[in-house]
């Protein structure tokens, strides 16, 4: 209740009772012990309007302080409001800084790998471009036979070397009728010296790459195995030479793409190198037989050790039976050592056991000596 309220209504009910006082005096003038008793209920009024008066200070008192607190609750509240307020403002904006810090160093990283790709972009075109004039100048060399020759050879001589030991292989090797072969693999016999030509039949195979239509096509067929065979012939005639090299030799094509053609469309020619005994490799099946050829080299040499393998084995076994011996020695005298230490020690037993006799027997002596005297006092 609002205390502008309650005063009021005290101010009523004195004003009341003010004026049924005055009407009662009015109307008992004349009567003393009615005035007296008007009177005391006039003061009991005014005690009990100065009581609510009393009251209704306390009240207002107590509506102001519930207001002071209440507004510094309020003030409180609104202080505490904005500290939060601001506090989210202030991570808002720190969220708001990071992202875009973030953002920025994305963007920033996002342009170094961009100049990053762009330099492998530009380096790879600078090797294409490197690798397109290489092209250029590889077709130059296979376009001259002498130079597409030498290529050849130069790919044997990286492949023999990198897969065999020196002692294994010569090149430009002449033999006895002064023919000079590319490469002569050394190998015991059997098999013996096996020879390594290079051939490139390149023209050939561009023809059959280059036909147009089938009729074409069986025409540069034709060519390609009639190139072969006569390198086949040539292999087999000049570089099988009996008691100076072995049964056959190799013709190495330095191309995969002529080798898988040949395998694909030409088995009859395969066939035919085969019967003359000269095989037809690639660089990866040469690979493949040079590995043959090291494990061929690595048994002839275990052959040639085998001698001396063998003596060294019996000398090894006569060391051992030797050691056996001196290890039976050595154990029969551990055991006549232990014999021996067995002796002493029965012997320490009885040494010991005699003492402790002895011992024994002068204890008793002395216990005699020391009764008699004692047993002669009078009583």
């Amino acid at each position: 209740m609002d205390a502008s309220v309650v005063i009021l209504g005290a101010i009523a009910v004195a004003a009341v009772a003010v004026a049924a006082m005055a009407l009662l005096k009015g109307r008992f003038g004349a009567n003393d012990l009615r005035d007296e008793m008007m009177a005391r209920a006039v003061q009991q009024v005014a005690q009990s309007q100065s009581a609510l008066t009393g009251r209704l200070a306390q009240l207002a008192d107590s509506q102001a302080a519930s207001q002071a607190q209440m507004a510094e609750r309020l003030q409180a509240q609104e202080r505490s409001l904005a500290r939060a307020v601001d506090e989210r403002l202030a991570a808002l904006a720190k969220r708001m800084d990071d992202g875009m810090q973030q953002a920025a160093n994305r963007q920033a990283n996002s342009l170094h790998d961009l100049r990053e790709r762009l330099a492998v972009i530009d380096a790879a075109q600078k090797n294409i471009t490197e690798l397109s004039a290489q092209v250029v100048s590889l077709q130059d060399i296979l376009s001259n036979k002498q130079a597409r020759g030498a290529f050849g050879e130069i790919q044997l001589n990286d492949i023999v070397s990198s897969m065999l030991p020196p002692s294994a292989y010569k090149f430009q090797v002449t033999l006895g009728d002064g023919r000079r072969v590319d490469c002569m693999l050394d190998l015991p016999n059997p098999p013996g010296a096996i020879a390594i030509d290079a051939k490139f039949p390149l023209e050939s195979y561009r023809l059959i790459r280059n036909a147009k239509d089938e009729a074409e096509r069986i025409a540069a067929g034709r060519a390609f195995s009639t190139a072969i065979l006569k390198h086949v012939r040539d292999i087999a005639e000049k570089y099988i030479v009996p008691g100076e090299t072995a049964e056959s030799a190799l013709m190495f094509l330095p191309s995969e793409a002529i080798y898988a053609e040949l395998h694909a469309n030409f088995p009859d020619v395969v066939e035919k190198s085969f019967r003359a005994k000269v095989w037809i490799v690639s660089p990866t099946t040469l690979m493949a037989t040079l590995n043959t050829v090291r494990a061929v080299l690595k048994d002839a040499r275990m052959r040639e050790q085998a001698g001396v393998i063998q003596k060294e084995m019996v000398s090894l076994l006569d060391d051992i039976t030797r050691l056996d011996d001196r290890v039976a020695a050595l154990d029969k005298h551990f055991g006549q050592a232990s014999e021996d230490i067995r002796q002493i020690r029965i012997s320490t037993d009885k040494v010991v056991k005699r003492a402790d006799r002895i011992e024994s027997v002068q204890l008793g002596d002395e216990v005699a000596e020391l009764v008699a005297p004692v047993v002669a006092l009078p009583v």
